[in-house]
């Protein structure tokens, strides 16, 4: 395959990341099922929105408030929806200003204020960057898109307004339905399974 472009995914794929750890930070604030409202594969609406923009942070506090104790702060929330952020492997930024060189490059993350809020604060405080502009082309979130990963359509906006050709274009995500759905839209696109692999690996390979 003739690689021009390459799209890539942000949490589990660049930033470490554990869905396990805010479903139980969540259960022991006192939503016991918490797994069934929220995990990687399936969310509800109430996550769907606020990852597509379409509620605010305030909204979205609020309504999960409503099923935990009013004993719960703010602050607890927010840490708790938090907790599955980890780290970002020094190795993977200098990886990127590399793979920049070579190829247009784009992140493409299903995310939302709460969650970019907290990763910009601590790309400031462990690597003293303040975001990943530096690191690809353009970087593209869900909650200022109006859309998320996986629709079809998502991946057609970033082609056309980065002027991609599908064909050129390298889409890697560590959700199978996410790389599906890029594959609709004409993009080649692979799953990085992150209990065996890593990015870098995985890209090396693929680009050889």
């Amino acid at each position: 395959m003739k690689i021009k472009n390459i799209i890539l995914d942000l949490g589990g794929v660049l930033l470490n990341i554990d869905y396990h750890l805010t479903i139980s930070s969540f259960k022991s604030l006192g939503i016991e099922n918490f797994e069934e409202l929220y995990s990687q594969a399936n969310q509800s609406n109430l996550f769907n929105d606020f990852e597509t923009g379409h509620i605010e942070r305030d909204e979205f506090i609020e309504r999960i408030a409503k099923g935990l104790p009013n004993s719960v702060s703010q602050k607890a929330l927010v840490d708790a929806w938090n907790a599955m952020l980890l780290d970002f492997p020094e190795e993977r930024l200098a990886f990127l200003l590399q793979l920049k060189e070579k190829y247009n490059t784009v992140l493409l993350s299903n995310t939302n204020t709460i969650h970019l809020e907290f990763f910009h604060k601590q790309l400031k405080a462990v690597h003293k960057i303040d975001s990943l502009d530096n690191h690809f082309n353009t970087t593209y979130f869900s909650c200022d898109m109006k859309m998320r990963k996986p629709n079809p359509e998502i991946f057609l906006k970033v082609c056309k307004e980065e002027d991609f050709n599908p064909k050129e274009t390298l889409f890697i995500d560590d959700s199978i339905q996410h790389v599906e759905g890029a594959k609709i839209a004409g993009l080649h696109a692979y799953y990085l399974d992150v209990k065996t692999n890593n990015i870098i690996d995985l890209l090396n390979s693929l680009l050889a």
